[in-house]
């Protein structure tokens, strides 16, 4: 099993899965006729909005947690997180009867900090910003001694991540073409380790807003690049790459696009009006990829993750301003 300094592969992506069948749902794929029209291609939506606390965090989450000795989960654990790593979190710490606590920005859905306290997690609030998210929690690991699980810069989270990937060759093993939404890189980096080791031959492309579009600069750069506040409506999206994902990254991707925040809207209501799937905004910028033509699907069999369903009903994105 990877720990915090080896790097994952596909063995240890396959012991992630089974470590986490317990808690972690198999989620399905799901098709859409009028989408496939739409795009000129086929599409698979691997529903992980539909996953434990309503995103593929649980996957990573409890591959981390489970991973603790009795000692390290006696003293409890903790992360940062604009909600759904956190839910994650306190998720698979409850199941260990371990303490969880969250640093959360102050800019947090008010959905995503509901769902964390109904996990039974204590909430740190902090001010917007990367900066500011990891200063509290640093406070918190000088005062309670907790063991902190990274939201994505963290091999044991990155192998559980990576059993998306997994799931979806084990379900449609023909597809050509793997979208994924990219914000600190986890879910990416690992879908990278399973599907390159599996079916090299695959494409995986990640997409991201243009407003937080430090994955794309930073394979422009060949250094990585952090944005600290990124003002987009994808709130999951808004971290920047780490140091352990973002060499997988740059080693293994075939592609990085980034898409408008108009694109991103239209993108989730198009989901909502003709899949009936409550996707967050982070979960449709592949859609929002392929409405802006930044990928061509044209005759061919893509995956599509929808990361997430965790966003708050009273303020939807159509009705925002950005």
């Amino acid at each position: 099993m990877p720990d915090c300094e080896t790097r994952p592969d596909l063995a240890a992506i396959r012991q992630a899965a089974e470590r986490i069948a317990g808690l972690v749902q198999r989620t399905p794929l799901m098709r859409s006729r009028s989408l496939d029209q739409m795009f000129s291609g086929e599409l698979h939506f691997k529903c992980e909005h539909l996953q434990r606390v309503g995103a593929f965090k649980a996957r990573g989450a409890a591959n981390a947690v489970f991973s603790l000795s009795a000692e390290e989960l006696g003293k409890g654990v903790a992360t940062h997180s604009s909600g759904n790593h956190g839910a994650a979190v306190a998720l698979a710490a409850g199941t260990k009867d371990a303490q969880a606590w969250v640093v959360m920005p102050d800019d947090a859905p008010a959905a995503k900090k509901r769902a964390v306290e109904s996990y039974g997690a204590n909430i740190v609030d902090c001010k917007p910003g990367l900066a500011n998210r990891e200063a509290a929690l640093q406070e918190l690991v000088d005062k309670k001694g907790v063991h902190v699980i990274h939201p994505y810069n963290d091999y044991r989270v990155i192998a559980g991540q990576g059993t998306v990937a997994l799931e979806i060759i084990e379900q449609q093993e023909d597809i050509d073409l793997l979208m994924v939404p990219v914000g600190g890189g986890g879910l990416l980096s690992g879908s990278l380790l399973a599907i390159k080791e599996l079916r090299p031959e695959i494409q995986v492309i990640g997409i991201e807003p243009e407003r937080a579009d430090d994955a794309r600069q930073s394979l422009d750069s060949g250094e990585r690049v952090i944005i600290d506040s990124p003002d987009t409506i994808a709130d999951g999206l808004r971290a920047s790459l780490g140091d352990k994902t973002f060499p997988i990254i740059a080693e293994l991707v075939d592609d990085i696009v980034t898409v408008s925040e108009d694109a991103i809207i239209e993108a989730t209501r198009l989901v909502w009006e003709r899949m009936k799937q409550l996707i967050e905004p982070s979960a449709a910028v592949p859609v929002a990829a392929l409405l802006e033509r930044r990928i061509e699907l044209k005759g061919r069999r893509a995956a599509v993750v929808f990361t997430g369903g965790n966003l708050d009903l009273d303020w939807l994105p159509w009705q925002r301003d950005f």
